[in-house]
């Protein structure tokens, strides 16, 4: 079967501006606003393919990105003297398969469950994960964490470049998106989205529902951990607050804000959450940052239940009617 990515007018334009975003602004705004919305983006995406094409919520993502980003820093370099210095390659690919098989263990034990019970484990094992990893100073250094972790230089490419490290970001976010539209179409994608529907006609038709849950959580457990890598190597450091409640309802958020069922909203609600947590000093005081969030996150929901994605389907409807009258109108006259 062969499935191919169609890239429209809208697209392109978007790729081609993001291209440039960089060479044209300031190393603040290529790293604090794009590659740091690109990190939260890719972790919202896999909780947005979760719940949208599996009908399954997770509030363990940022778990599976702390194991991947614990991983690369006890792994690699780090300034706190605790784990293993190997070249960068191995610890990339040793937090991947960590953080993989986390999303996997993750799987395991939830998807027995949906709805509200799902929602509950998943948070519980997050809850267990943050308090381990505050309380083990063999593996996780505790309270304080790993400091220092930076990316490495690849064939003479330093990767902390603010416009090398926002590509870097840029294309994981790019294989990201593309491999969520990829399964999207493909047998494996429209069986789970055939179990989120209607599971007992799919186990009826020989489906294995279990197989199909478990190996989604495992799929995205391997984007999740990308965006933990990049993550760890973005803040040059990574402790226990973060994988802690903050991040975990902050990326719930990002997922809702953008549109739970649209992939492309992990991305839009991420910007929108990075320019309000950047900028929220300018409207009111830092320590307000939740309150105006919260704000942002109840308009956006009150006037579009489906998110940013939501909204511009209905503006985008509204002018179309609106052109379409005015060329009927000019028709008759």
């Amino acid at each position: 079967m062969t499935i191919s990515l169609k890239f429209s007018p809208t697209m392109i334009i978007v790729g081609v501006l993001l291209l440039i975003y960089p060479l044209v602004v300031t190393p603040f705004w290529a790293v604090q606003i794009g590659a740091n919305a690109l990190i939260l983006g890719m972790i919202a995406l896999t909780i947005v393919f979760l719940a949208g094409y599996g009908g399954m919520i997770s509030l363990a993502q940022v778990t599976v990105a702390g194991v991947a980003g614990y991983s690369i820093a006890y792994f690699g370099i780090n300034n706190v003297g605790v784990g293993i210095l190997l070249p960068w390659p191995v610890g990339v690919l040793i937090a991947l398969t960590l953080g993989t098989f986390a999303g996997f263990l993750i799987g395991l034990i939830s998807v027995r469950t949906q709805g509200i019970y799902m929602l509950m484990i998943t948070l519980a094992l997050s809850v267990v994960f943050f308090y381990f990893a505050r309380q083990n100073y063999t593996l996780f250094n505790g309270f304080t964490g790993f400091n220092g972790v930076t990316a490495p230089v690849v064939g003479g490419i330093d990767l902390r470049g603010p416009v090398v490290f926002y590509y870097l970001c840029l294309v994981a976010a790019g294989l990201s998106y593309g491999f969520v539209r990829y399964i999207e179409r493909s047998p494996f994608g429209l069986a789970l989205q055939g179990i989120r529907d209607n599971e007992r006609r799919m186990r009826a038709l020989g489906y294995w529902v279990g197989f199909h849950r478990v190996a989604a959580f495992t799929l995205m457990g391997l984007m999740a951990s990308f965006a933990g890598i990049l993550g760890v190597w973005y803040n040059n450091r990574i402790s226990a607050g973060s994988v802690g409640f903050a991040p975990t309802f902050d990326l719930i958020i990002i997922a809702v804000i953008g549109g739970i069922m649209h992939p492309i909203g992990a991305f839009l609600g991420a910007i929108v959450f990075v320019l309000v947590e950047n900028f929220a000093i300018d409207f009111i005081d830092r320590e307000r940052f939740n309150t105006l969030i919260g704000l942002v996150f109840l308009l956006i929901v009150f006037f579009s239940p489906d998110g940013l994605v939501g909204l511009w389907s209905k503006a985008k409807d509204q002018w179309v009617r609106n052109w379409l009258g005015r060329r009927t109108t000019g028709s008759t006259v």
